[in-house]
């Protein structure tokens, strides 16, 4: 009888044991979203519970005996573990992608399509995305230059990074003699050997410092004068010069004569030297086109002294370009009477206390000086 009794109550308890659910989690692989509504065998083939890998793989895979959903062809390239970027509630979408279980380069999914590319507005650049950007975002983005061996024009040709604008003055394509690795602009120097064009072909005004308003009348070849160190002090090597001033002095491809200059021919370097205009070296009275008295004035240069015996202002009837004296005039190739010239107005004349006389000098006084006279004619007494 006892027997019987607890055979019915065996078999009363035996419904509740077998509605009892196992506890996966005991297991050391929780059953969790999508997981949950998978059939045990789906996993547990054969009957075999035990030693079964809870590895996704070992299930997700296109080999073995679970045929679960594996990677397709056109996933991207990647390790085994699937949880390094998957949850079990879905494939996608991608609860977080650890870029350490990707084994492509950055641009076989980060290409536009797949997933989020250069954007149109990118600067030229190849696409090792990695060379400035990190994996935790796109920005801030940085380059490091330092393991760079090669000249910057070997990426910056304008196709693999961005290069010389279509503006930039002519140069040669060694970027890093004028720029940093820090940005383009402001240039940290300017090496004028890299530069193929004439000076004005940056020093313009517009792209660089030109010709100030106040420069002497010049043409454009800066470097006659200048240097590339500074624009002052300048200086002009007149020595390989071989042509005349004014070849170049002309008021047009260099200052030239003034407009008050003496009236003169352009052989400049007959008065002048090459260090400066003024003072003149010495005056070459053969290229002096005009009259003594043109320069002569007393304004212009030195002029008839207060002094000076009363003559017209043919400086040359007695002076020399030598010097003012000694003065001398020479009388021979004269055919009139002395009262020609000799007139109180074009050249000394009689004083006012000479004796009364007709105005025959040459009858008494000869051409070297007034006194002593030769001789007195009476008959020329009044």
């Amino acid at each position: 009888m006892n027997r019987l009794i607890a055979l019915l109550f065996l078999l009363a308890l035996a419904p509740t044991y077998a509605q009892q659910p196992f506890d996966h989690f005991s297991t050391g692989f929780e059953l969790d979203g999508a997981h949950t509504n998978v059939a045990c065998e789906r996993c547990h083939t054969g009957g075999k519970f035990e030693g079964t890998s809870p590895v996704c793989v070992s299930c997700h895979s296109s080999i073995g005996a679970v045929q679960a959903t594996a990677k397709p062809s056109n996933h991207v390239a990647s390790n085994e573990i699937c949880a390094d970027c998957h949850t079990t509630s879905a494939w996608s979408p991608l609860a977080f992608m650890d870029h350490s279980a990707a084994s492509g380069s950055c641009a076989s999914c980060h290409n536009g399509v797949t997933t989020t590319g250069k954007p149109p507005d990118h600067i030229i650049s190849s696409d090792q995305c990695d060379d400035c950007h990190q994996t935790g975002a796109w920005t801030p983005a940085v380059f490091d230059h330092s393991d760079i061996t090669g000249g910057c024009f070997g990426c910056h040709n304008g196709v693999d990074a961005t290069g010389k604008s279509a503006d930039h003055v002519q140069t040669t394509n060694t970027c890093e003699d004028c720029h940093s690795t820090v940005g383009w602009e402001p240039v940290t120097i300017v090496d004028h050997s890299q530069v193929i064009g004439s000076c004005s072909s940056c020093h313009d005004g517009v792209i660089a410092t030109g010709k100030h308003p106040s420069h002497i009348t010049s043409r454009d070849n800066c470097e006659e004068c200048h240097s590339t160190n500074a624009w002052t002090p300048a200086s002009f090597d007149h020595a390989n010069i071989t042509v005349p001033c004014a070849t170049c002095h002309d008021g047009v491809e260099a200052t030239g004569k003034d407009v008050d200059h003496i009236n003169s021919t352009a052989a400049c370097e007959t008065c002048h030297n090459t260090s400066i205009w003024t003072p003149a070296d010495t005056v070459d009275h053969t290229q002096v086109v005009g009259t003594c008295f043109s320069c002569h004035d007393g304004t212009v240069e030195t002029g008839k002294h207060p002094t000076h015996i009363t003559s017209d202002d043919t400086c040359d009837d007695c002076h020399t370009t030598t010097a003012w004296i000694p003065a001398n005039f020479d009388h021979a190739a004269i055919l009139t009477n002395c009262i020609s010239c000799h007139d109180g107005t074009a050249a000394t004349g009689k004083d006012p206390n000479h004796i009364n006389a007709t105005n025959l000098c040459e009858d008494c006084h000869n051409n070297v000086a007034w006194t002593p006279a030769d001789t007195v004619d009476h008959t020329q007494v009044v």
